[in-house]
């Protein structure tokens, strides 16, 4: 499988507004293991893992790790690993050609089911979560970081813990956290077994590729973390940064998978919009209709243009409702 680019996917060429990471002295990391930079404090706490470039593409994340490691980012407490997931991905990034770079060989965000990471199989991508599975398997807590193609307000998704949903509602920033299963076509970092009891795990989809405001969004989550886990200095803030509400938390009651290649919406939808009437016909997959199960259904990240076999959408209840 390769990664699709602009053509296949018929988008016209867009802005690539951020630079192109230049790692340079921070590709060969300190732990043995390349792009893997850990850091301890002499006072003891959590072990925080912030990981960027799962998809090569997601620049935003290496620019946002690239820059901590510059200017000295530390713990005051705990260790806190920073992860350039897919540096052979990251080395195809083309702004010409944006979205071809998302992986080598597979996604590298559907293949951590136990069973897959310890098979026989191998593809660069396979090999590179091999190699990270250890320090994953250190994590108390794990950030994520991704963006999007498509329209859609930010989120977090959640870990398969409670602990993962309740920390990403008490961040705040983006405001919105969605609980769900993960995709058919394989199994997230973030479902990792390891998240499923103690440790937390959110995956931050920040805003739309390459721009700087998505950068922007990930450093004021992450930084925000760092403060609520106490890891960072006391008193630490943004400037102008102000007490935030907390986030809403929504359940995916279904995740639709397209199963011809025929998958269409009836109109342009932008992840976050909220259906208010159950049974409202959104899509049609082939001569399938896809209907909202319940009223004020939450779309969550919609792909317009999906292949058989991946999801086409989420669709979510707030808790509560």
């Amino acid at each position: 499988m390769k990664a699709r680019s602009l053509a296949d996917l018929g988008l016209p060429p867009l802005e690539v507004r951020l630079p192109v990471p230049e790692l340079g002295p921070w590709r060969a990391g300190n732990t043995g293991i390349p792009g893997v930079w850990r850091f301890a404090a002499a006072e003891t706490g959590p072990h925080l893992v912030v990981s960027a470039v799962v998809h090569g593409n997601e620049i935003a994340g290496a620019l946002l790790l690239a820059r901590w490691l510059r200017e000295g980012v530390r713990p005051r407490r705990g260790t806190l690993t920073l992860v350039f997931a897919n540096l052979p991905a990251l080395d195809r990034f083309d702004p010409a050609d944006p979205t071809a770079s998302r992986f080598v060989e597979e996604d590298m965000n559907r293949i951590w089911a136990p069973a897959l990471l310890g098979g026989a199989r191998r593809s660069v991508e396979l090999d590179r979560a091999r190699a990270l599975l250890p320090v994953m398997a250190q994590a108390d807590v794990l950030l994520d970081l991704h963006s999007m193609l498509w329209p859609s307000d930010p989120l977090y998704l959640s870990g398969p813990g409670a602990a993962a949903r309740a920390l990403g509602c008490a961040m705040g920033t983006p405001p919105l956290v969605v609980a769900d299963d993960g995709h058919a076509a394989g199994m997230r970092l973030i479902d990792h077994a390891r998240f499923k009891d103690g440790a937390s795990a959110l995956l931050l989809e920040a805003g739309p590729h390459w721009q700087p405001e998505t950068l922007a969004l990930m450093e004021d989550a992450a930084a925000r973390l760092l403060r609520r886990l106490g890891m960072a200095e006391e008193g630490a803030a943004l400037p102008g940064e102000v007490p935030l509400p907390e986030g809403r938390l929504a359940r995916v009651t279904r995740t639709v998978t397209a199963g011809t290649s025929g998958f269409a919406f009836l109109r342009d939808f932008r992840g976050g919009e909220v259906i208010a009437r159950r049974n409202t016909l959104i899509a049609l997959d082939g001569e399938v209709e896809v209907r909202t199960p319940h009223d004020d259904c939450l779309l969550v990240m919609p792909s317009p243009r999906v292949m058989r076999g991946h999801t086409a959408v989420r669709l979510a209840r707030f808790e509560g409702a």
